[in-house]
């Protein structure tokens, strides 16, 4: 999660203290009911990294998530924007539709900016509120105002 403060129970913060603290290269934005996503990396593939743990440090803190699965997803696009898109859906799909797969950690295998696909794999656990504190549940992804510079992302998810 950002700055919001959470009342962690004693099981959150033992699972926080067994791993190292991850490293956020990303900053929620205001924006009129809906939440703007910058992200930042040293390259674009952290970049699309640091988005999605973005997106899943809004639904809940990852740091409380533990790395005890895999889960490998590879998406699609037409141009660089739709595949900006595809990537963060697909990973909100793990969430919402398929596995309730939350990760800790999102690592980007490779990007193909003339094809314009993306393997991505991330280590997490399935959500659970017993486990897991509850943020803001992310409805979807838009294409408003979504910005792709270099190593700088822009992109407001529907909350």
């Amino acid at each position: 999660m950002d700055d919001r403060e959470l009342d962690l129970t004693d099981e959150q913060k033992a699972i926080k203290a067994k791993y190292p603290p991850i490293n956020k290269k990303y900053e929620y934005l205001d924006h009129t009911a809906d939440v703007q996503i910058h992200s930042w990396g040293d390259n674009l593939e952290e970049a699309f990294e640091q988005c999605a743990m973005a997106m899943f440090g809004y639904m809940t803190d990852t740091e409380t998530v533990e790395p005890l699965a895999t889960v490998k997803v590879e998406s699609e696009g037409e141009d660089m924007m739709s595949l900006l898109f595809h990537f963060l859906d697909d990973w909100l799909y793990k969430f919402c539709a398929d596995e309730f797969f939350i990760p800790r950690e999102v690592k980007v295998l490779h990007i193909d900016t003339v094809n314009f696909k993306i393997r991505s794999m991330g280590w997490g656990e399935e959500f659970s509120l017993h486990k897991h504190p509850q943020g803001t549940e992310v409805k979807a992804i838009t294409y408003s105002a979504m910005q792709i510079h270099d190593t700088q992302i822009f992109v407001i998810v529907d909350i």
